[in-house]
C-alpha cells in the first residue's frame, strides 16, 4: 500500500514524569478540525489513569492499556487494541504513548511487522525529556532512559518553567552528544508543542534501532492480560488495591466507588508527603467536584475531570523506595479520613 493511503502513527516516549500526556494533550488542542485522532495510552501501573485525563470527544478515541509494558508484557493486547481502533474508528492519525519504561524496540518491531506495514507508517518518534533526571544517576544510568532518547529521531524538552537554565543547558549538551543528530529538539514552554512538528514529520529512521534489554525481554515471558481499565467500580466501602514490581520499580493501583466524596484538602496533604521520588496521579470525586491530581518531583498539580467512572490513584516509585509510602497507601486504602 502506498504511503499516502497508511496511516500515520507518532510515538511519544519519554522516561516516568517527563510530560509525555501533557504534550499530546497540547497536541488535541491543535488538531485541525477535519482529522479523526486515536491515542493509545500505555501505562506501567495496573489501573490505568491516563484515560481518565482526556476529555471525552467525538473525534479523538482514547484507549488505555495499563498493566505492564506495551513493548513487551502487553504487546498481543496491543496489536489487538490497535487493529480494532483502526477498523472501527478508521483514525487519520493514530499516538501512541508507551509508559514511561517502555522500549521503544519492541513497539517498533510490532508496528512494522507484516501485520501493519501495508496499513500504518511509523513517523518521527519523539521523546521527552525533563532536564532535572539528568541530576539523578539512578535515572540517568538507567537503559530504558538511554534507549528511548538513541532511539527518538527528535527530542522535546519539557518543564520549561520548572528546570533551571543550567539543567536546560546540560539537556541540550547531552542531546547534542548524540549520534547521528536528532532532526530536531524543541524546548516546550507551558507543555505545548506547535502541531507542524508532528503533521510535518517524516517516516521513523531505522538506523536508530536498539535491542531490546535483557529485563524487557524476561517480561515478554510472562505477559499481563490484567489491568482492564473498563472493570465495574468497587463497592462502597470496599476500595480495590492492586500492586505490581518490575524493572526496578513498583506501582500501586487503587480505586474506589463513584459515589464516595473526598475532601480536596486531606487528600492533597497526604499526596504532598509522598517522598520526591515517588511519581502519583489520580482523579477523584471530592467535595468541590471531580478532579484530577497530577505529582511529579514533590509537585502536586489540581485540575477538573471530565471522568466519572470511579475515583484511583497510581503511585510509582523505585523499588529502594517502595515502602516509604506505604503508610500513606494504607490511609489512602482505608480513606476513611480522606472523605468528606
Amino acid at each position: 500500500m502506498a504511503a499516502a493511503t497508511r496511516v500515520p502513527v507518532h510515538i511519544v516516549t519519554g522516561f516516568l514524569g517527563s510530560g509525555k500526556t501533557t504534550l499530546i494533550h497540547s497536541l488535541v488542542a491543535q488538531k485541525p478540525v477535519d482529522e479523526k485522532w486515536a491515542i493509545l495510552v500505555n501505562e506501567f501501573g495496573q489501573i490505568g489513569i491516563d484515560q481518565a485525563m482526556f476529555e471525552q470527544r467525538q473525534d479523538v478515541v482514547v484507549k488505555g492499556l495499563p498493566g505492564g509494558c506495551l513493548c513487551c508484557q502487553l504487546a498481543f493486547v496491543l496489536q489487538a487494541a490497535l487493529v480494532n481502533l483502526l477498523a472501527r474508528n478508521k483514525p487519520d492519525r493514530v499516538i501512541i504513548e508507551p509508559s514511561g519504561l517502555g522500549h521503544p524496540a519492541g513497539l517498533l518491531d510490532l508496528l512494522r511487522s507484516e501485520a501493519f506495514n501495508d496499513v500504518v507508517i511509523v513517523q518521527d518518534i519523539i521523546a521527552t525529556l525533563d532536564p532535572r533526571r539528568l541530576d539523578e544517576p539512578r535515572v540517568r544510568q538507567h537503559d530504558t532512559f538511554q534507549d528511548q532518547l538513541s532511539m527518538a529521531d527528535a527530542v522535546a524538552i519539557t518543564m520549561g518553567e520548572q528546570a533551571s537554565a543550567e539543567q536546560h543547558e546540560r539537556a541540550q549538551q547531552y542531546i547534542a552528544k548524540l549520534w547521528p543528530q536528532r532532526k530536531w529538539v524543541h524546548r516546550i514552554e507551558h507543555g505545548t508543542l506547535p502541531l507542524a512538528l508532528l503533521i510535518e514529520s517524516d517516516q521513523a529512521s531505522v538506523r536508530n534501532a536498539t535491542a531490546m534489554p535483557d529485563t524487557h525481554r524476561q517480561l515478554i515471558a510472562n505477559p499481563s492480560l490484567e489491568g482492564s481499565f473498563f472493570h465495574a467500580p468497587p463497592q462502597r466501602n470496599q476500595p480495590q488495591q492492586k500492586r505490581a514490581s518490575s524493572l526496578g520499580y513498583t506501582s500501586t493501583g487503587l480505586r474506589w466507588h463513584p459515589d464516595e466524596h473526598f475532601d480536596l484538602d486531606r487528600l492533597a496533604a497526604y499526596l504532598s508527603e509522598l517522598p520526591a521520588t515517588a511519581r502519583a496521579k489520580g482523579v477523584f470525586h471530592t467535595e468541590q467536584g471531580w478532579k484530577q491530581l497530577n505529582r511529579a518531583d514533590g509537585t502536586l498539580s489540581v485540575g477538573s475531570s471530565a471522568w466519572r467512572q470511579d475515583s484511583r490513584l497510581e503511585v510509582i516509585t523505585p523499588d529502594s523506595h517502595a515502602d516509604t509510602h506505604r503508610h500513606l497507601l494504607t490511609a489512602l486504602q482505608s480513606y476513611g479520613a480522606l472523605l468528606n
